[in-house]
């Protein structure tokens, strides 16, 4: 049909030559679509290859604590995308790992300093956070002054609304709601 278009376009009836012209639009649309899955598959295959180069020492061990500080920026920096791109490839996405199943945003976090100056992940703030919680006496809780307090003890320097806050992302009531009798 093809060869017969272009031997003869002249001589073709109405018909075939619009035939043609779909069966070529469709064609076009098509290779588009191949295009555009081939390059969003690059974009999450350059985007997950960052974050495991940023966060390599999770994906050996499987601890948590192993997880460093890593925003959006760190990745878009190392893949050269835009920083929305990176916020869309990693929204909804999931990697299996031997160590179980994680969403990407997982290994997004924000970063502290230790008293020493020493880069932590809040992540790791937040693990002592509820160590501290769940090894608490319940029938008189920790408040939040009282976990800060701590945290400093150990050498984290964070005030006590950052702790309501990381509480609260983690969904453990306040102290008074936390006291058992």
């Amino acid at each position: 049909m093809l060869k017969g278009y272009s031997d003869n376009k002249e001589s073709m009836n109405n018909d075939a030559k619009n035939a043609v012209l779909f069966v070529k639009q469709k064609l076009d649309s098509a290779r588009w679509f191949i295009e555009a899955i081939k390059q969003r598959q690059e974009t999450l295959y350059n985007t997950m290859r960052a974050i495991i180069d940023l966060q390599y020492n999770f994906f050996m061990t499987g601890d948590e604590m192993q997880l460093k500080p890593m925003i959006l920026k760190d990745v878009a920096e190392r893949t050269g995308f835009d920083i929305s791109t990176i916020s869309r490839v990693s929204n909804s996405k999931y990697v299996q790992t031997n160590f179980g199943i994680y969403h990407l945003k997982h290994f997004f976090s924000e970063s502290m300093q230790t008293d020493t100056g020493e880069e932590i992940s809040s992540r790791e703030v937040k693990a002592i956070l509820k160590e501290c919680i769940e090894n608490e006496d319940k029938r008189k809780p920790l408040t939040d002054d009282k976990l800060s307090e701590i945290l400093q003890q150990k050498g984290y320097v964070i005030a006590r609304r950052t702790i309501a806050k990381y509480r609260e992302q983690m969904n453990i009531p306040i102290a008074r709601l936390r006291k058992e009798i």
